[in-house]
């Protein structure tokens, strides 16, 4: 269901509405997670003097980017990315340095604050008085889901921050973030997790909470008040978004990793967040890998994640922005490899939570390795599944599934693993000696865990993400042509692009296997040949 066609249209007329004195440059002033945004400038992928990859440009060509003014996050082209990460984190001696991500989404040229939405959904005012008629971009024609009545009641009352593009009377917004996302500071109490609570039980709480308001929980602070006094202090979080309602290859939810500066109010929709996505497929809702601003990774009315599924967070707060520097660093770095096509998209081994990760690994948090599924699954899955769907593919799928390291695997897993290191070792100043789980351990503050709901429009609401392969099957119907699938077309990756010198990606551990069984299956034929000619 849409919301009714003068909620839409574009073409809305107003009486002497103006939202000149509301709408400004939205790299005028504020911030892009931890940086000033006036240390940025904005462009398109067309741009021919950026400081950025050519690889990372071509997939924002008519897209609104911001490019750093000057020291953009390089890259070493002969090491594989987390090979490079580990190289520079060792010779920088752990320390951060001036490097600014090469290029961020921003998708918006103008953004407006302390909006209010009328009860019939057609017209802003704002705080300084002005009024605008509302308009919203393009439902993009694979996007399933939108806008609608039921959106316009739940963000009745309350105060929205909006990215978009402002005219003499009408402003076309592209995300809507809500006030209630903000995190109360002053009204949070200590809440430490109980005996036998754990952060997957908050997560799995009431099926996620995707209806219920947005919540946040202290559950630990190094002296009292530093929760309270965290405005203004950086921040390192972990983002867990959930399971979609309507889409049975969505229930393993997706993971990514946010910095920036704790806002006026407990704002946060300003931090950086770095979205790992498939390059290689076209998203339905127009998702493309990269950093971008917190606002527009959870409330763009076509990719916004909070459109479609409900979301957790934990927020380390810190005393000094050593470590989400470090972070920041490390994904920029990622990034340009990732752009360039040196290592692939893997759904099992290389998606969004495991190059998350494995980037803080590379940076010096030991992180605690869950292992594989199962290793005899994972060899006996492969030719089981090769003859069941007689498909080679889907048997080396399943090799690599099973075979996967879990931490890795499943957003869940990744969110409860890092979560769980940082409530549970490193808030009690147990470390290692160097590194980022160090720098984390000494600055470390406080501890805020985040629900975050989903926001109502025509799409169903989701639900919390799975945390393992059984229970993966065990909520998507057995008939796997009863599954609901969202297509996502192939977008090739241009060859002039590609760089003949980048390291060259280790063959999969899949295909080792299957060069195994093919080998095991040649010896017992050569056996069984020599018998029957002995005979």
């Amino acid at each position: 269901m849409r919301i009714a066609a003068p909620l839409l249209t574009l073409a809305l007329m107003t009486s002497a509405a103006h939202t000149a004195a509301a709408a400004q440059d939205a790299l005028a002033e504020g911030r892009l997670g931890l940086y000033d945004a006036r240390e940025f400038r904005a462009t398109t992928g067309r741009c021919s003097d950026c400081p950025t990859p050519p690889q990372a440009l071509w997939y924002f060509q008519d897209a609104a980017i911001t490019v750093p003014r000057s020291d953009a996050a390089g890259f070493d082209p002969a090491l594989s990315a987390q090979d490079d990460v580990k190289q520079w984190v060792i010779a920088r001696d752990g320390q951060p340095d001036a490097q600014k991500p090469a290029l961020i989404w921003l998708g918006s040229p103008q953004q407006a604050d302390g909006a209010r939405l009328d009860a019939e959904g057609r017209t802003l005012s704002f705080a300084d008085g002005s009024r605008s008629d509302f308009a919203l971009v393009p439902q993009l024609p694979t996007n399933v889901s939108w806008f609608n009545a039921d959106s316009v009641r739940w963000l009745q009352g309350q105060s929205l921050s909006l990215r978009g593009s402002a005219d003499a009377d009408r402003y076309t917004a592209r995300t809507i973030w809500p006030s209630s996302f903000d995190i109360d500071l002053a009204a949070l109490k200590p809440h430490p997790l109980q005996a036998g609570e754990t952060l997957a039980a908050l997560v799995r709480a009431d099926q996620g909470g995707a209806q219920l308001p947005a919540s946040s929980r202290l559950l630990w602070e190094r002296q009292p008040g530093a929760a309270a006094a965290a405005v203004g202090k950086p921040v390192l979080a972990l983002m867990l978004n959930g399971a979609q309602g309507d889409d049975d290859e969505a229930h393993g939810g997706h993971f990514a990793l946010a910095t920036g500066l704790m806002g006026e109010q407990g704002r946060w929709r300003d931090w950086l967040v770095a979205n790992f996505y498939n390059l290689d497929i076209h998203s339905e809702k127009g998702i493309v890998a990269s950093m971008l601003p917190m606002d527009a990774y959870l409330t763009d009315l076509n990719s916004g994640q909070s459109w479609y599924r409900p979301s957790w967070m934990l927020v380390a707060v810190l005393r000094d922005d050593r470590a989400p520097r470090l972070v920041d660093q490390g994904l920029a770095r990622v990034f340009n490899h990732f752009y360039r096509h040196d290592f692939s998209y893997r759904h099992a081994t290389a998606n969004c939570a495991s190059i998350s990760l494995d980037t803080l690994r590379a940076l010096g948090w030991g992180l605690p390795l869950l292992g594989p599924t199962s290793k005899a699954k994972a060899w006996l899955g492969l030719p089981w599944m090769t003859v069941k769907d007689m498909s080679v593919a889907s048997g080396l799928q399943a090799y690599e599934y099973m075979m996967a390291e879990r931490s890795g695997l499943f957003p869940f897993a990744a969110f409860n693993v890092a979560g769980s290191d940082l409530v549970g070792r490193l808030a009690t100043g147990h470390s290692g000696d160097s590194g980022l789980e160090k720098v984390l351990a000494d600055d470390l503050e406080a501890l805020i865990f985040v629900r975050v709901p989903q926001i109502p429009s025509s799409r169903a609401f989701g639900r919390e993400p799975v945390a393992s392969y059984e229970e993966y099957m065990a909520r998507v119907p057995a008939d796997r042509s009863q599954w609901i699938v969202r297509p996502a077309p192939p977008r090739d990756f241009p060859e002039a692009l590609r760089d003949p010198q980048a390291p060259k990606e280790p063959l999969p551990a899949s295909r080792r296997a299957l060069i195994v069984w093919l080998a095991g299956l040649a010896a017992v034929a050569a056996f069984v040949l020599s018998r029957i000619l002995r005979r």
